[in-house]
């Protein structure tokens, strides 16, 4: 395909179209508790027994929400990493493939993240789309684990089997009241994700993305009428996750994806975009690029790179406008099915990669000034924690990453 003829997300060309609509089906199959192992060695069933919810503190947090801690900005990460600059990390628990994620393991861990002043927001994926959907004892744990936010499933609207598992509007009405009840018997001011939207391009795919609305208008009705009789429950009044798979920025800047999908799902909240109230009803979990099955030539080592590294700016400049909560994915390089996947900011040792990572280290510099002065970044690591600093670009980065 030629890229040169890709200017903008909504295209007229049916080749074009059909082209990108595959690379969502093909990003949308991408299964994140598979890709968490690499990084790490109709009618409502009733609730399986667990432990009972107890109103005990949680982990202590740096600084509550919300008390001048700055927007809410992070990267995807297995556990024991962290990045200096980057505020927040998104972990995983067990049933997301995060190995021995749980129990007091999960805590030392969040506690740990806590002493170096780093926030945590931890992943529950859907374990069954059964009755085992619904045993407390995870949702317990998870609640008890002392994260800062919490996220009760994962594209929860995708049917991918056996990678992953779809849960009907119904059932997880049922599955999210009961975790976000458990987090909140914890501590009341935990925010708690509504699961996820899994990915779609912006501008592009409409039909889709009124399917996800579909969604959740059956979710609120069962919520009214099945979990709790006669309530006024909303799902605009909710905070959702958003997944983001498109190489937003290249080849010019009016490719962008993210902006298209913050359009639309703040049409859908009744919020103005430009107000800054997006971000209390979405959260961007996962923000990258694509690589392959989306136009772009995976064979093509500057071709990828040079996309990989724009989307990353693209995206946390869209962000940071529209003050909407984001995590960048993903913190390494991984290998998935023999295919090797170039999208994070650390290479497969969890060395920082260089600006242009398919050249070597140093031969691309970005002078950015902050509040503090002239920073100058070679690497994608000091790169995202500049752009979470609030640092500004030269005006010329685009010729010189792209040079």
């Amino acid at each position: 395909m030629n890229l040169n003829r890709l200017k903008q997300p909504k295209v007229t060309s049916w080749v074009v179209l059909g082209v990108m609509i595959l690379s969502v089906v093909f990003l949308s199959g991408f299964e994140y508790r598979m890709v968490d192992s690499s990084q790490q060695s109709a009618a409502v069933p009733t609730l399986v027994p667990g432990p009972t919810v107890a109103s005990s503190p949680a982990t202590a947090s740096p600084t509550p929400l919300g008390q001048g801690n700055g927007p809410i900005l992070g990267i995807d990460s297995g556990p024991q990493l962290s990045y200096p600059g980057i505020p927040w990390v998104r972990i995983s628990y067990a049933t997301c493939g995060g190995g021995d994620m749980l129990g007091d393991v999960l805590k030392s861990t969040i506690q740990t993240y806590h002493q170096q002043g780093v926030r945590i927001l931890l992943l529950m994926c859907q374990s069954s789309s059964g009755p085992q959907l619904f045993n407390a004892q995870p949702i317990n744990d998870v609640a008890h684990a002392g994260a800062d936010a919490v996220q009760c499933g994962n594209e929860q609207m995708k049917y991918d089997p056996p990678a992953t598992l779809y849960i009907s509007p119904q059932n997880f009405a049922r599955y999210y009241d009961l975790c976000a009840s458990a987090v909140h018997a914890v501590n009341p001011k935990t925010p708690v994700l509504m699961g996820s939207l899994d990915p779609h391009v912006g501008g592009v795919d409409f039909q889709p993305l009124m399917d996800q609305v579909k969604y959740l208008n059956q979710m609120q009705s069962t919520m009214n009428t099945t979990v709790h009789p006669g309530g006024h429950w909303k799902w605009q009044e909710q905070t959702i996750g958003l997944i983001d798979s498109w190489h937003n920025g290249y080849p010019d800047d009016s490719v962008n994806s993210l902006y298209h999908l913050y359009q639309f799902w703040a049409q859908q909240f009744h919020v103005n975009l430009s107000s800054g109230q997006l971000g209390k009803h979405l959260w961007v979990i996962e923000g990258t690029g694509c690589f392959q099955g989306c136009g772009l030539d995976p064979n093509n080592a500057y071709q990828i790179a040079v996309s990989h590294i724009l989307t990353l700016i693209t995206d946390v400049r869209t962000t940071m406008r529209y003050q909407v909560p984001f995590f960048y994915f993903s913190s390494q390089d991984f290998v998935l099915h023999d295919v090797y996947w170039p999208i994070g900011i650390l290479d497969t040792h969890g060395q920082p990669k260089p600006l242009r990572q398919d050249l070597s280290p140093g031969a691309r510099k970005l002078v950015m000034t902050c509040s503090t002065g002239k920073q100058t970044v070679v690497d994608q690591r000091q790169l995202l924690a500049a752009l979470y600093k609030g640092c500004s670009l030269p005006a010329n980065y685009v010729s010189i990453l792209v040079s």
